[in-house]
């Protein structure tokens, strides 16, 4: 299949990528040798479905090689296997669900296999209560992904997922500055301030991921996401307010296989994935596993000739397990990843009229520096800035994970380690000015995390979770941030007519240089119950105990502009920078817990009432502070701790074999919530934190799957969120109010970032086919999504609101009975133009800039499995 690029997009093949592809071509090889030097046995068997009536043409394959056969008319079959290595044949027929049949168990013997028709609704077993229990049955709100539908989707990364989940927002201006919540709730909105704790749990194989910045990387052998919603403390190591992103990835397998993916798409697009698994030796099993994704930049900087905001990612990961006993498991965990941008340029959306005198709205500063934007149309994506573009990061770490059978139970201890560092570059005035030239925050941080925990069965009618965990990091600045001043400063900052102000070179190079180090340790025991008092009627309490030490150390030191000792003149650049320094260490400990109550009517109904309470530790402001005049105010370097009531009831539905119907209300209110708000302070450009004496969650949400026989599957998610300020009464005016009051009470004002409305729906319909002598269906898939209007400022603002939007995405391909998956997609289909994000310039000076949304693309991805 061809497809029609742009003529002037380069289709680029990294270093990287070549070396990972000749890596495979030499290691596939070695892998199909050590097959065949494998003494061989034949099994010989017969198919049926569930009538007993033979299957003809069922495919039989031994999982992780090329190995096949094909049931003749009586359903008869014979295939050859390994006599000294524990195999499994997968058993395939179109209509019906795979069998996995161990080789182990029937050696010797005639195989007899039935085969169940899948025109039913799968089971979804998933893992976040620590055991092994089908989805309905959980008393916890839920939505789980598959890792297949996930890489079908397109969805590689967090971002995309959001599509597929409507309580998931997510915003990102760049991989730091990335913000995940669930219902409104958990990172603060904006710019990061790493001061502050995530309210959303990031979980990867039970490893807990401190920074936001690990849900910008590509997924890579991802099994099943599930996405628990509202607090968790009491089954999981980190507390967290507002919910939890558990991912589960393949393990290693006795039984050798491999994966290779391709695919390719316009602008340049280019995603390769490839994992090989397979035993080293009786007890111990490998899997390696590489994924590298590339595209052109989506816009055009006509100041350089050229295109920014591509992609430029790679990662790795090394797993090993061993099993030297049934009682025992060990996975050993290493991964990395690589990613170079030349990205994350915002586009220049609008200019609002402030409070400032008219010689400070933008229009006037703008008109006085003889300087027009690039393009006042957000969509023809063309930007002019003057400062670079760069978000480097390197992200990864190694776990050991050991699994021990314990009485009626599993222990269980992970042990992390993990790295994140963080060199970028941006322009945040937006403009090809400079009212700011210099915008840097290279970042280096370092965690570690053990958690120990037992989970099973205490009495016949009481099951239970405890555990203990320990975590601490490190996070300090590569060197120093530095926020630098340029020519344009002088005229952004101009607080007064005096002609002092265009002293040649009084701002030009002037900057700081800030050194914020944070260290912290967070410990807790954790537990939870699962008590059922009869059949149908359970009681799950649990409790929690949490402590917090934190220590701050920031210092800010003003550097370079013109050097001179007159007053005014000093008085003037005092104005803009100044030097900081402060200290803080907090301790803290806190109780918190939950209850509840679930009603389980019989095999199709499950209710249940949840009441909880959690928190989230203090914070502490690294970005600098804001000043009012000349007086720097301290008494935001610390800010209070978040406390959390949450109420829900919830109603899990299976209405049909094939359909499952659930629904949730909820309400949260939490005193002393912890925001990010803009400052009117070029030298805290990046925001503070701040507290919101009460805010409120509300909402409602549905969540539906329906399989119509074998050729029709349905899935959708509805969620009304409404989020307000209850009371805030010091926060900071809305762009279009700055040169007023310095605060403003918001009381009653939406929180940002929820939209009160969004869903999701999908779906995919087969038929039986052949492709290239293949048995198997062809699909078509289609996914929307849509979400309703919301506020992109701490403090809601009539110019920085997010209109509503739909997206359409959708596939089209042929899935064999086995290896073999090709199809043809499109994301953003009807090539809606959109906002993901609105963020006002540095300075407040009126100019606001957006993070766009993709248009559409579109490609071809191959998929085969050995």
């Amino acid at each position: 299949m061809t497809l029609n690029n742009d003529s002037n997009q380069d289709q680029r093949i990294t270093y990287n990528q070549k070396s990972m592809t000749k890596f495979l071509q030499l290691f596939i090889p070695v892998l199909l040798l050590a097959h065949l030097a494998t003494a061989q046995q034949v099994l010989k068997g017969r198919i049926k479905n569930s009538d007993g009536e033979p299957l003809p043409g069922a495919t039989i394959v031994v999982r992780g090689t090329a190995t096949y056969a094909i049931s003749d008319s009586l359903g008869h079959f014979s295939i050859q296997t390994k006599k000294d290595r524990p195999q499994t044949l997968l058993v395939s027929f179109i209509g019906h669900k795979q069998l996995e049949v161990p080789v182990a168990k029937h050696a010797g013997g005639e195989l007899d296999l039935t085969l169940a028709k899948n025109d039913l609704l799968s089971e979804v077993v998933i893992t976040a209560r620590r055991r092994k229990e089908t989805l309905q049955n959980v008393p916890i709100p839920i939505t789980v992904l598959s890792g297949t539908l996930a890489e079908d989707a397109g969805a590689f990364n967090v971002n995309r997922l959001k599509e597929l989940i409507p309580s998931v927002q997510l915003y990102s201006s760049n991989p730091r500055n990335t913000g995940l919540s669930i219902r409104g709730l958990g990172t603060t909105f904006g710019l990061t301030n790493d001061g502050i704790d995530p309210g959303v749990g990031f979980y990867v194989d039970g490893v807990y991921y401190a920074r936001t910045a690990a849900t910008t990387i590509d997924f890579l052998d991802v099994e099943q996401i599930e996405v628990l919603r509202g607090p968790q403390g009491t089954l999981f190591g980190k507390n967290t307010t507002a919910g939890a992103f558990n991912i589960t990835t393949k393990k290693p397998a006795f039984d050798p296989g491999a994966t290779f993916e391709l695919s390719y798409g316009n602008y340049g697009y280019i995603q390769a994935k490839t994992s090989i698994t397979g035993p080293l030796s009786k007890n111990l099993a490998a899997r390696v596993s590489f994924v590298g994704t590339q595209r052109d930049g989506l816009l055009y900087n006509v100041k350089t000739d050229k295109k920014v905001n591509d992609l430029n990612n790679l990662g790795g990961r090394l797993q090993l397990l061993y099993k030297p006993s049934e009682k025992v498991e060990v996975l050993f965990a290493a991964d990395a990843t690589r990613q170079r941008p030349d990205g994350y340029a915002q586009v220049f959306a609008g200019a609002a009229p402030t409070l400032r005198a008219g010689y400070r709205q933008y229009s006037a500063i703008t008109a006085d520096l003889n300087y027009k934007v690039a393009s006042t149309n957000p969509f023809d994506r063309v930007i002019d800035h003057d400062t670079p573009w760069r978000s480097n990061q390197d992200f990864g770490g190694a776990s050991i994970n050991v699994d021990i059978a314990l009485g009626n139970g599993k222990l269980t201890s992970t042990t992390a380690y993990r790295y994140w560092n963080w060199d970028p570059s941006n322009d945040r005035d937006f403009t090809g000015l400079q009212a700011l030239a210099k915008s840097q925050a290279p970042s280096k941080h370092k965690q570690w995390s053990q958690e120990v925990r037992w989970a099973g069965t205490l009495l016949p009618n009481v099951s239970a979770v405890f555990g203990v965990f320990a975590f601490g990091q490190k996070l300090g600045p590569d060197g120093a941030h530095v926020e630098e001043s340029g020519k344009d400063t002088w005229r952004f900052s101009q607080s007064s007519t005096s002609t002092l102000w265009k002293t040649p070179g009084l701002f030009e190079g002037f900057g700081i240089r800030s050194y914020p180090n944070l260290k912290t340790f967070s410990g807790a025991i954790f537990g939870q119950l699962d008590w059922k008092i009869t059949e149908h009627l359970s009681i799950l309490p649990g409790l929690r105990f949490n402590y917090d030490n934190k220590e701050v150390n920031f210092k800010r030191e003003v550097y370079g502009g013109l050097q001179t000792e007159d007053p005014q003149l000093q008085a003037l650049k005092n104005g803009i920078y100044t030097n900081q320094s402060f200290e803080s260490k907090i301790d803290d400990t806190n109780f918190s817990g939950q209850l509840t109550i679930s009603y389980k009517a019989n095999d199709r109904i499950n209710a249940f009432v949840t009441y909880s309470t959690g928190f989230k530790p203090v914070g502490l402001n690294l970005g600098g502070l804001p000043t009012v005049s000349g007086k720097i105010m301290t008494e935001l370097a610390v800010v209070k701790p978040e406390s959390v009531r949450h109420y829900e009831v919830g109603l899990k539905t299976s209405p049909t074999n094939n359909s499952t119907v659930n629904l949730t209300v909820y309400n949260t209110d939490i005193s002393d919530y912890q925001t990010q708000v803009q400052a009117a302070d070029l030298s805290v450009n990046r925001g503070y934190l701040a507290n919101a004496e009460k805010v409120r969650v509300r909402g409602l949400e549905l969540d539906a799957n329906l399989r119509v026989r074998e050729f029709l599957s349905l899935y959708g998610g509805l969620a009304y969120t409404e989020g307000k300020y209850v009371k805030f009464t010091n926060a900071p005016p809305p762009l279009e109010e700055t040169g007023g009051p310095t605060f403003k009470d918001i009381s009653g004002g939406d929180l940002p970032g929820i939209s009160k409305w969004a869903g999701s729906l999908g779906g995919e319909l087969t038929t039986k086919g052949s492709l290239i002598s293949l048995k198997g269906n062809y699909f078509l898939a289609l996914e929307g999504f849509y979400r309703s209007r919301f506020s992109s400022n701490p403090s809601p603002s009539k110019y920085l609101q997010v209109g509503y939007y739909s997206l359409l995405n959708a596939r089209l391909g042929f899935r064999a009975t086995s290896g073999l998956t090709v199809f043809v997609w499109a994301r953003n289909l009807l090539d809606e133009k959109y906002y993901e994000q609105l963020l006002p310039g540095a300075g407040n000076a009126g100019q606001y800039a957006a993070v766009l949304g993709d248009p559409r693309t579109y490609g071809i991805t191959i998929r085969y499995s050995l």
